[in-house]
């Protein structure tokens, strides 16, 4: 010790930091680079920064002030470093903004590395969806429906305001009549461009009568009051793009029921986002962030990603009941991807020859009334026929228009079987897609063949290990950064530490 030691000599060989060094020296951080414009203070190497960051989520260190720390104090992040000791401030601002729209490009680097290494060869994608809790509090929540009944609410006062108005008003009683005033719009919604206009209106017949003590009041009322809440309101809606609600603290973040809450006497919903992740023999393959609770309308933008950062698609998607939608299977028909995804009754067709009661039931399901092509209607177990009616259009989330055919019994009132076929009140309907039933039938001939046998078997053991991984052994389970595309960062830099854990396992 009469010299002082060598951090080379310090860490053994075959080290997991020796692991995240070699794999990050391999990366191409072209697209990272490309931030730096240069100019100014000299910055600290970003190769450097991103091997401390992956290896502090390795580590299951996701504070930057922690990283910060061990910078100073561990000898392994010393080593990776090279005794550089950036501050949690410059720690959080590489990850939080240098990182912004090129973590994709980043990880996308290190799995076509992992491709070209033999580790992966693009074969099968596993597929599947768990939900990570949002960096928000989940008490200060906007809710769409409760949005859309304060809207009401305050349209129905600002009416009956200038109700009260307008009926001191015997010259415009007498030329509008019992109708609302043009500014507004008789049977319009009242939005802030509308009630600014009235504002305006007010305050020029205010100018024309200054000692209208009631009209005064009404303008003060409009302009400190309503017009604000709407304005506030009509931004929510602005916010909400669609979705059901939205944390205040992080805005992208929607709230969703999470599968840890299961059997709490009160399950509280809470802001979080919906992760979408394809893997390889547990590698990751590509991850992508939603802010809709389904899996059925986040199956597309996720392969869209990976085909946009990898070049190509895996040639099998394997998928679980919650992807099984006819706009699903087009699009892989359309990229001619194998079909392994299952629909919502395949798992239920399987287990229904086991089940005295599952068969009767069977007989009245949709998929199950025989059909005539040559006369188009369906027959039913009273051997009534369905006859066609009207065709109805539907378009999905991302845009996708479907149809279905809407086919309708005339004979159920008198029929015995009617209390189990259908409980509406009128006779039974059927909304078929042929074009979804084509897509099922190749689906169940894939999933039942012996190749799709051993992905289902092999399903189970892909996704759901990665998750219990991430979710249990690296105890993340909440973001620390706030945004959609600052969580989609930490989800990179996550993944990216997983896929190199597991190259070094090998």
């Amino acid at each position: 010790m009469l010299l002082p030691p060598s951090l080379e000599d310090l860490i053994p060989e075959g080290h997991l930091v020796r692991v995240v060094n070699r794999v990050v020296d391999k990366i191409d951080l072209s697209a990272l680079l490309r931030r730096y414009i240069g100019g100014g203070t000299s910055a600290y190497h970003p190769r450097m920064m991103l091997k401390v960051l992956v290896y502090a989520y390795v580590e299951q260190v996701y504070a930057s002030r922690q990283i910060a720390k061990a910078l100073r104090e561990n000898v392994n992040f010393m080593w990776l470093s090279g005794m550089n000791q950036p501050d949690f401030r410059t720690i959080n601002g590489f990850r939080g903004e240098r990182m912004k729209g090129v973590i994709e490009e980043v990880f996308a680097s290190a799995v076509e590395m992992l491709v070209d290494e033999g580790y992966i060869e693009l074969e099968n994608c596993f597929l599947d969806g768990t939900k990570i809790e949002a960096n928000a509090n989940k008490h200060r929540v906007v809710w769409a429906k409760r949005n859309r009944k304060y809207q009401e609410r305050l349209r129905e006062q600002v009416r009956d305001l200038l109700e009260e108005i307008e009926r001191v008003n015997e010259a415009e009683n007498e030329k509008y009549g019992d109708q609302e005033l043009p500014e507004l719009g008789e049977g319009k919604t009242i939005d802030s461009e509308r009630m600014q206009k009235k504002i305006d209106e007010l305050n020029e017949r205010l100018r024309q009568k200054p000692e209208d003590k009631d009209l005064k009041r009404a303008i003060k009322k409009m302009e400190n009051n309503y017009l604000p809440r709407q304005r506030k309101y009509e931004e929510q809606v602005r916010k909400l793009a669609g979705r059901n609600s939205y944390a205040m603290s992080d805005e992208d973040a929607t709230s969703m029921r999470m599968k840890e809450d299961r059997g709490a006497e009160k399950p509280w919903p809470k802001p979080a986002y919906n992760l979408q992740v394809g893997t390889e023999k547990q590698f990751v393959l590509g991850f992508s962030l939603h802010q809709r609770a389904g899996d059925t309308s986040c199956m597309i933008p996720h392969l869209d990603g990976v085909k946009q950062h990898l070049g190509r698609l895996p040639q099998n998607i394997i998928a679980d009941a919650g992807y099984g939608s006819e706009e699903n299977y087009a699009y892989l028909e359309q990229h001619r991807l194998g079909n392994y995804v299952k629909y919502n009754t395949f798992h239920r067709e399987q287990i229904q020859h086991r089940k005295p009661e599952l068969i009767r039931k069977k007989r009245f399901r949709s998929e199950s009334f025989p059909y005539d092509d040559h006369r188009d209607e369906f027959i039913c177990p009273a051997d009534k026929r369905l006859t066609y009616r009207n065709t109805r259009s539907y378009k999905s989330e991302n845009g996708y228009q479907s149809e279905r055919r809407i086919y309708e019994c005339d004979h159920c009132a008198a029929c015995p079987l009617k209390p189990e076929c259908t409980q509406a009140k009128g006779n039974r309907r059927l909304y078929m897609s042929f074009r979804l039933r084509q897509f099922r039938a190749q689906a169940r001939s894939n999933l039942l063949s012996e190749e799709g046998q051993a992905l289902r078997c092999k399903r189970a053991t892909e996704v759901e290990t990665v998750f219990g991984q991430i979710k249990h052994n690296q105890r993340f389970r909440r973001f620390m950064l706030r945004g959609l595309e600052k969580t989609t960062i930490e989800c990179g830099l996550l993944y990216l530490a997983h896929n190199i854990k597991k190259l070094a396992a090998q």
